[in-house]
């Protein structure tokens, strides 16, 4: 029986440190990380494949408000910047995917699809939004713009590079299409979906739905689709080949396979940080309790050895 796996592309799938974020440097970034992923389409693997959105939705948001500022063109809400950047780079990766395919004689369609995603509006994130997104804001600059944004909350970054907008970041709940999303990939297409945690959207008091302003976490919601079509792994593509507690330190340990016990007690004795490693090990324990089957967090470059990563299992 043929596999199925989803595959959330980190960022350094699409933006590497120190870049500008140009179209060339994107979709280089992409084609080499497409180019990693050929492993698992040369042994037959049924793919989803999910990805991040990070600088490019703060960048998005950014055009829309300094458009808004000299022109006539209203700026859109974060949902619609989300949508946006959901097109945009699934285009990207769709593009790459068949270059790749095409390069290697491997007949297999690759569709991108934006993605809705449910959250509850009454989500406690939404009154304490921590989610940092956008530019860097010297402090007058940060004044100025809440002179036009009153009570937009700011949070300064703690490494004193300025201020940073944050947002709300609320849990998923249902990925709309998911069972779009899992015929097209059982039936051998490559899906390329639910960018960036997916476009956030709330149920009204009227039971229809509206977006909202957030962004949810892109592990998690991948999680939540591996769980969703009983997907057989799950891998979390990052910047890092394994797992390591006490990260760059003297005792510093990589991690071959641990079981949910100990990810939960490494993630409970503050080994992996917040807006890094924590939010991965959390996906990975939820598809693991889920499923009863196997989380890989490894780099893309990784992919051609079949052990590669950590490895998270039930016991």
């Amino acid at each position: 029986m043929t596999k199925t796996a989803v595959v959330a592309f980190g960022g350094n799938a699409i933006l590497r440190s120190g870049q500008k974020g140009s179209y060339q440097e994107q979709i280089a970034n992409i084609q080499e990380t497409c180019e990693a992923i050929l492993p698992l389409v040369e042994r037959g693997y049924n793919l989803i494949i999910t990805y991040g959105n990070g600088p490019q939705v703060g960048n998005v948001m950014l055009q829309h408000e300094i458009t808004s500022r000299v022109t006539n063109v209203l700026a859109m809400p974060l949902d619609v910047c989300v949508s946006e950047t959901q097109g945009s780079i699934g285009y990207l990766i769709e593009q790459g995917l068949r270059n790749v395919l095409h390069q290697h004689n491997i007949q297999r369609n690759v569709v991108s699809l934006n993605t809705q995603v449910l959250v509850d509006k009454n989500d406690k994130m939404f009154q304490q939004p921590t989610k940092p997104i956008g530019p860097y804001y010297k402090f007058k600059h940060m004044k100025s713009f809440l002179e036009d944004n009153p009570g937009t909350p700011f949070k300064e970054d703690p490494k004193g590079n300025g201020w940073r907008r944050v947002v709300a970041s609320p849990h998923p709940l249902k990925i709309f299409n998911i069972d779009v999303i899992d015929t097209l990939a059982k039936a051998g297409h490559i899906v390329v979906t639910i960018g960036g945690g997916g476009i956030p959207i709330v149920e009204t008091d009227k039971g229809c739905f509206a977006g909202v302003e957030a962004v949810i976490d892109k592990d998690l919601s991948s999680s939540l689709a591996a769980v969703s079509v009983h997907a057989d792994e799950f891998y979390i593509l990052t910047d890092v080949p394994k797992i390591y507690i006490n990260f760059r330190k003297e005792n510093e340990q990589a991690l071959e396979q641990i079981t949910l016990a100990q990810a939960q007690q490494y993630l409970d004795d503050g080994q992996f940080t917040e807006g890094s490693m924590a939010p991965k090990i959390r996906a990975a324990i939820n598809f693991v309790q889920k499923t009863d089957n196997t989380c890989i967090i490894t780099n893309a470059s990784q992919l051609n050895n079949p052990n590669c990563g950590t490895k998270i299992i039930k016991q």
